[in-house]
Parts: structure tokens; C-alpha cells; sequence
């Protein structure tokens, strides 16, 4: 199953509290690892302009304001940004993601959200989640995970705090029906 581009919704019953109702889009998938971002659970450690002063950029007049995101427990010093496909930075450092949506890591995008430029859509992830090869599947095979396709829209939304309701929502799903443990007939 190729799972870059797709959305994992957490179950309820999600054991590990760095996942618990989160949302991640898959930007990467293959038979060795699978890489994705956290989209609904703010930084708790900094915003988009402590991050351009701790990098050194200087923000223009007419500087974007964008979220900064805990992408996950793996690399947690490291950013992200995952955007609109609408803009074309430096090829190097840049990944298509199904959907028509990029990931670029270098400092280029941030230099241009900084000038009010870039992307019409962004989010910056701090850390990613990362699994190995088989890891993914067991988890969604164990009912970790629920996987669905869902628009950007959602992903881009200013109310992370409702993003996991949202996209159960838009899946037709009520989470009190959820139950925490999988079954087979």
C-alpha cells in the first residue's frame, strides 16, 4: 500500500502521548521508511519570529505569520516547510508530496515568508515522524491509525486544535464510535 500523500488520523486508544490525536500527512513512503509531518500540534518551544531571529533573518515590513508545528519526535532541531505548490524555490532541498503540495528544508523559504513572499499556503514543522521498514503498516494493521486522503485545506487550517475531529469528520466518522482496539472476522 503507498501511503505518501495520505493523512494518519490517530485512534483513540493511541498509546504513545506524542501522537495522541494527531493528524500526519505522509510525504514519504517506501518499503525501507516512511517520513511524515505532525499538522495539528503547535510548538510549544517557538514561534515563526523566534525562529527567524534565531536563524538571523531579518523580517520585512511585510513578513507572513506562519505556524510552527511539533512534526514529531525525530530530529527535533531540524525544519520543514510544507507548502502550496505554487512556489519554486531552489530545486535541491525541495520534495513533490502526492497532492500537489511540497516540502523544502532550506533557508530560501524562510527568507522569502520572511519578505512576505513564498507560498500562498505554509506550515513550518520542527521534527518529523519517521518509521521503519514494516513499522507503519503494523501500526495501522495493530489500529493505531486510520488513513484517508484529505484536502489541503484542512491541513493548512488555522484550527489545529479541531483538526483531528475535523478529519475524522470528514471521513463520516463519529469519534465516540471509535473503539480502541481492532478486531478480525
Amino acid at each position: 500500500m503507498e501511503l505518501a500523500g495520505k493523512v494518519l488520523v490517530a485512534m483513540p486508544g493511541m498509546a504513545d502521548p506524542r501522537f495522541a490525536r494527531a493528524v500526519v500527512l505522509i510525504c514519504a513512503h517506501g518499503p525501507d521508511s516512511a517520513m511524515g509531518l505532525i499538522v495539528n500540534k503547535p510548538s510549544q518551544e517557538l514561534d515563526f519570529g523566534g525562529l527567524l531571529k534565531h536563524l538571523g533573518i531579518s523580517p520585512g515590513a511585510s513578513r507572513r505569520e506562519i505556524r510552527v508545528q511539533y512534526g514529531g519526535p525525530v530530529e527535533r532541531g531540524r525544519g520543514f516547510v510544507l507548502h502550496s505548490d505554487d512556489w519554486r524555490g531552489a530545486d535541491q532541498g525541495m520534495m513533490q508530496v502526492p497532492g500537489g503540495l511540497r516540502l523544502t528544508v532550506t533557508l530560501d523559504i524562510l527568507e522569502a515568508l520572511a519578505r512576505g513572499d513564498g507560498p500562498a499556503r505554509a506550515l513550518l514543522a520542527l521534527g518529523y515522524a519517521g518509521w521503519g521498514p514494516g513499522q507503519l503498516e503494523g501500526e495501522i494493521l495493530r489500529n493505531d491509525w486510520l488513513v484517508a486522503d484529505l484536502p489541503a485545506d484542512l491541513l493548512f487550517a488555522d484550527s489545529d486544535g479541531q483538526k483531528w475531529a475535523l478529519a475524522l469528520k470528514q471521513m463520516g466518522i463519529d469519534p465516540l464510535t471509535l473503539s480502541p482496539v481492532a478486531g478480525r472476522a
